[in-house]
């Protein structure tokens, strides 16, 4: 198995299953420390909002492709390389890549990282630096589902 997207040299090592399942339970007990008003609430869906608004905002400036709704996410393609890391960013409910081919699964990952905006609101964009750039590690992309998002294969 190979990392596809963000580190293409890299060997998946063989364990990589047993440090996600470790690198979610760690996630899952940070978010038992934040406060519930702000997980699923009126104030994560603000944040959801204001994620969306930006994504929008970004995605209107530099999308030259199709603007479409699909799994429930804004998809903004033909985004310059520079505008987005790895093969795309989800912002809230706006999905901004290039003019990539996208995959079900692609698809299914990325609506996952949307219904984390609707949990997180703002606190998504901190806690997601906080677990990391490296997929095999972050917590968000684990739970999106790694071969989804093109990480690992199968």
């Amino acid at each position: 198995m190979r990392l596809r997207i963000a580190f293409p040299a890299d060997p998946v090592p063989r364990h990589w299953r047993e440090i996600a399942e470790l690198r979610v339970e760690h996630g899952r007990a940070l978010d038992a420390r934040i406060p519930p008003w702000l997980l699923d609430s009126p104030a994560s869906r603000v944040g959801r909002l204001w994620g969306t608004a930006v994504g929008w905002l970004w995605g209107g400036l530099w999308s030259r492709g199709r603007v479409e709704r699909r799994e429930g996410l804004w998809v903004f393609r033909g985004m310059p390389a520079w505008t987005f890391p790895r093969g795309g960013v989800c912002v809230g409910a706006c999905f901004l890549t290039g003019d990539r081919d996208l995959p079900p699964g692609l698809l299914r990952h990325e609506a996952v990282h949307g219904r984390q905006w609707r949990r997180y609101g703002f606190l998504m964009p901190v806690l997601y630096l906080l677990a990391g750039r490296n997929p095999l590690a972050n917590r968000f992309e684990i739970e999106a589902g790694l071969e989804d998002g093109g990480y690992v294969s199968g």
